[in-house]
């Protein structure tokens, strides 16, 4: 057969482990055993192994281990130590931050809010322990710090929303709780109170971007796919000796749109894309109640929104608890 078709193949290439080319890059830090996996095989490359952790790979799990550990004892807790009430009520249960009484104090009762300072205290470490080994990591193999940067782009969202933000309105009750529900309805009430974050222009642009790169991603994803039989999945070679695969996706992209991406441009469009789906996600969350306080009133003022469309924004003392009728 010609054209080897490698999604979904009953048929997986497996060789020798592939140990990389490290080039003067320190390995006493990577691990030596390599498996491979025939279900990863279907999705990718089988091999799993060698990681490299690293002191601050070490140091991220470690601490990330701490915020799942708090985390789950206080889902624990809530749920009586029962597993049944456990699993049943998981998508209910939530770590919140300390009430708007308490503001930005540390000195806060560990069941009212202490133990979600404690554990966010973990999980910021965690992350900004991964951001760092991402960039050693691609510093030590001699590549660009892509990755790196557009880690720091989902991380800048993270900190507005659990750190930046409530600091700045001087109350650890604005960061988000740590449920999967609550978390929703923590997302609902902020666009309820400061006026419909559909307003936000921001807000906007993000999910402009965000729409944006899941468009790119499944166009530049299907079309190398598309041509895998003809040698479109090694995409370097494609680069420098462009061949059966790399003509026909851009002539198909042509045809399609007038213009095609070069093999290098399309992953440019998707980074920036992708960057600025939680950069400027992040710069709408923080102007929020900071800087505007009702984005549909900011609408009205700057020729954004339909006046007559107007509907007076809603604050969480509006909400009326809902009662069945007496019998």
């Amino acid at each position: 057969m010609a054209e080897y078709m490698n999604i979904f193949s009953q048929v997986q290439v497996q060789g020798p482990p592939e140990m990389g080319m490290a080039g003067d890059a320190d390995l006493g830090d990577r691990t030596e055993g390599t498996s491979f996996s025939p279900l990863f095989g279907w999705l990718g490359n089988a091999q799993l192994g060698p990681v490299y952790l690293g002191p601050w790979g070490v140091l991220s799990l470690f601490a990330g281990g701490m915020w799942f550990f708090m985390v789950g004892i206080s889902f624990w807790v809530q749920a009586g130590f029962s597993p049944g009430v456990f699993f049943r009520d998981l998508f209910y249960l939530s770590l919140d931050p300390p009430g708007p009484e308490y503001g930005l104090s540390l000195a806060v009762p560990l069941w009212e809010g202490g133990l979600w300072i404690i554990s966010s205290f973990f999980l910021l470490i965690a992350v900004i322990s991964w951001w760092i080994r991402s960039y050693v990591l691609a510093d030590q193999l001699g590549m660009g710090k892509h990755v790196a940067w557009a880690f720091a782009s989902a991380i800048w969202l993270f900190l507005v929303l659990g750190l930046i933000r409530p600091v700045l309105m001087g109350s650890w009750s604005e960061a988000v709780p740590y449920g999967v529900f609550t978390h929703l309805d923590w997302t609902n009430l902020f666009s309820l109170t400061y006026g419909n974050l559909f307003y936000n222009p921001f807000h906007a642009l993000s999910i402009a971007f965000l729409y944006g790169s899941t468009l790119l991603f499944a166009m530049h994803g299907a079309t190398i796919l598309a041509v895998s039989r003809l040698g479109g999945d090694r995409e370097l070679e494609q680069i420098y000796d462009r061949g059966t695969a790399s003509e026909r996706a851009g002539l198909f992209w042509r045809w399609t749109m007038g213009f095609n991406a070069t093999m290098e441009g399309i992953h440019r469009w998707a980074w920036w894309f992708a960057v600025l789906t939680t950069l400027t996600g992040g710069i709408g969350i923080l102007l929020t109640g900071t800087v505007v306080d009702n984005w549909f009133v900011w609408a009205q003022e700057h020729g954004y929104g339909a006046a007559e469309n107007y509907v007076p924004a809603l604050t969480p003392e509006d909400f009326v608890p809902y009662l069945p009728p007496s019998e």
